[in-house]
């Protein structure tokens, strides 16, 4: 078996909450999605009405948040250059997290600060990154070797 994909533990821990964090960032967008992105940023005015906000950054914010939330929840959860992507992720908690603290939501600020250090523990632990398109992508460019019990051409014409 190859040692990228082979059952660790580390790489399965790692697995699990990179696929956990990607459906809940995935669910978060699409569950925003579905309720309409006018209605979503509708939502967030109504929230940031006393905040010294103007009301169309935060609709704008609320029109491409749920996307974003997809995109990279779909990422994370595929394992798909992960690294930068979590790198994406962590900056988007922290914007998140400025807004909760701007209008003194600090219960959705603490939840924000948990995501923020569960993307900060795979960022640190990326290394045990074993079951992922990313692995998967590394596993292809070494190509075929002699443990794989794959065939390998010879050279010599026949």
């Amino acid at each position: 078996m190859r040692a990228g994909f082979e059952l660790k533990d580390e790489r399965l821990g790692y697995a699990l909450l990179r696929v956990v964090l990607g459906v809940n960032l995935l669910m978060h967008g699409v569950g925003r999605m579905l309720m309409g992105v006018g209605q979503f940023g509708f939502k967030l005015q109504t929230q940031f009405a006393h905040s010294p906000l103007p009301s169309w950054s935060v609709w704008g914010f609320g029109a491409v948040l749920p996307g974003i939330e997809c995109l990279l929840g779909a990422l994370i959860l595929v394992g798909l250059r992960t690294r930068a992507v979590l790198i994406g992720a962590g900056t988007l908690m922290a914007v998140l997290t400025f807004g909760s603290g701007l209008i003194q939501d600090f219960t959705a600020a603490g939840m924000q600060l948990m995501d923020a250090a569960i993307i900060a523990a795979l960022v640190a632990l990326v290394r045990f990154d074993g079951w992922s398109a990313d692995a998967w992508m590394r596993l292809s460019d070494q190509g075929p070797r002699v443990d794989d019990g794959v065939d390998i051409p010879s050279g010599d014409g026949g």
